[in-house]
């Protein structure tokens, strides 16, 4: 889903790097909390023609859960993977990107908070604690994957 933004961004003349948040928060106001996942979907579907798995990556709200379950029915399984805060914003400064001076991973949570992430999370089919290495955490997907 953030191929989505990306490109929306870039369609705009903006630096998807300094303004992803921002063009996602613009795209659900001005087409609606679904734009997103509308988007993603005509991409979803290309995808699965040349794979029997597709990873969605940035799903940020039940509506857009709901979107896609519509589409692609009990295929369609929801993995949540929370992390720590603290865990979080230590591997995002250990990536040396993701620095966006205007936002804070705080202020990151609280507007995906208000896209209606947390009752995503929620209803997800599966859940990962990613709170150990990245190897735990790749086996974890691995698991879930096979």
């Amino acid at each position: 889903m953030g191929d989505v933004i990306r490109t929306e961004c870039r369609r705009r003349g903006l630096d998807p790097a300094d303004h992803h948040g921002e063009v996602a928060q613009t795209l659900r106001e001005e087409d609606g909390p679904l734009a997103i996942a509308e988007r993603s979907i005509p991409i979803i579907r290309d995808a699965l023609e040349h794979s029997d798995t597709v990873v969605v990556d940035g799903l940020r709200s039940a509506a857009e859960l709901q979107h896609f379950r519509s589409a692609f029915g009990d295929e369609f399984e929801l993995v949540a993977i929370e992390a720590p805060f603290a865990d979080r914003a230590q591997r995002i400064d250990a990536r040396g990107r993701d620095n966006n001076a205007r936002e804070t991973l705080r202020q990151r949570d609280e507007r995906e908070l208000g896209f209606g992430l947390g009752e995503a999370i929620e209803q997800a089919d599966r859940h990962i604690e990613n709170d150990g290495s990245l190897a735990q955490f790749h086996d974890q997907v691995e698991e879930i994957l096979q």
